[in-house]
């Protein structure tokens, strides 16, 4: 069994203007820039993932422009609107039951950024950021959590990624319906699969830029939509062994910590990252390993970091 360490930071951002966030993406920019799609380079494509980003999520139009003015590159703006990345799959497992949300996030350890934030761009926000301000999941002041896993289709459109829509439903949203109600206006580039969760509901959404959102019929997911799932890609992700593990199991920490649920690193590099359990009602969130946790709140966000080894089930 293969054995990585990673770290995995935790920073304050505040409103995002007074360059704590600037400092930390500006360090990260060389490796992420490269995600930016050939598309997204040309004047036109420019134009349109403007256009697209101040028409769907025109809340956060001031926030990306006091992001991007600190980053002085110019096609920062662009690549910011998270609407000419070029896609990515990660294969997660989730569940959201009595108000907490439960989160395995599988992917190889150098891909991921491994920023704990806690921000207010718009209102108190904590999560786990990727791509300089997307989220893999969070939550907010209001006692709203979501995450995503990938969809499992190979489909690809003009849309957002899906860590911006997180962002953009944790910023403006206060309950599950309010934002399964927003999803139903936002373009999606790639299948993804949501689950939210708030004091009173729990559900998980499936979104692609092929579908309208369409709910799961419970608040569990793995790395598969309503279609069949094919033989091969059961083998290679194993995602109805997960999805059945995990509706067995609940939202039992413990039980994430092993196999099927945690996933070693294998040939291909790609692990279980960390386990995410967030109480949103309590505006707190816990951060596991094998062997190990990390407590983020609201009332008591902690900056640092923490090395931790990965590939090691319980």
């Amino acid at each position: 069994m293969r054995q990585q360490h990673k770290t995995f930071q935790a920073i304050e951002v505040g409103d995002g203007g007074d360059g704590r966030w600037a400092a930390h993406a500006r360090a990260l920019w060389q490796d992420m820039e490269g995600l930016l799609t050939a598309e997204g380079r040309t004047p036109e494509g420019a134009d349109r993932v403007r256009a697209l980003f101040r028409a769907h999520m025109p809340e956060l139009v001031p926030v990306l422009d006091r992001l991007a003015g600190q980053l002085v590159r110019p096609e920062a703006e662009v690549f910011l609107t998270h609407a000419a990345l070029r896609p990515f799959s990660p294969s997660c497992t989730q569940i959201g039951r009595n108000g907490t949300l439960l989160r395995n996030y599988d992917f190889p350890p150098d891909q991921c950024e491994g920023t704990i934030v806690s921000s207010c761009f718009l209102r108190p926000v904590i999560g786990m950021q990727d791509v300089l301000w997307g989220l893999l999941d969070g939550m907010n002041d209001a006692g709203l959590a979501v995450s995503i896993t990938f969809g499992g289709r190979s489909v690809y459109g003009r849309g957002f990624a899906i860590l911006i829509v997180v962002r953009y439903l944790l910023e403006t949203c206060d309950t599950v319906d309010e934002a399964v109600g927003r999803l139903r206006s936002l373009p999606v580039a790639v299948p993804q699969n949501l689950t939210l969760v708030d004091p009173a509901k729990a559900v998980t959404v499936f979104v692609g830029p092929d579908m309208s959102p369409t709910v799961a019929p419970d608040a569990c997911a793995a790395n598969h939509q309503h279609l069949p799932v094919t033989d091969e890609q059961e083998r290679a992700l194993r995602t109805q062994e997960r999805l059945r593990a995990i509706r067995a199991a609940g939202a039992d920490v413990a039980a994430m910590l092993k196999p099927p649920l945690y996933r070693s690193v294998d040939e291909q590099g790609s692990g279980t990252l960390y386990t995410a359990h967030y109480r949103p009602v309590e505006g707190r969130v816990t951060y596991y390993w094998p062997g190990e946790s990390w407590q983020q709140s609201f009332g008591d966000f902690t900056p640092g970091s923490r090395t931790v080894t990965l590939g090691r089930a319980s």
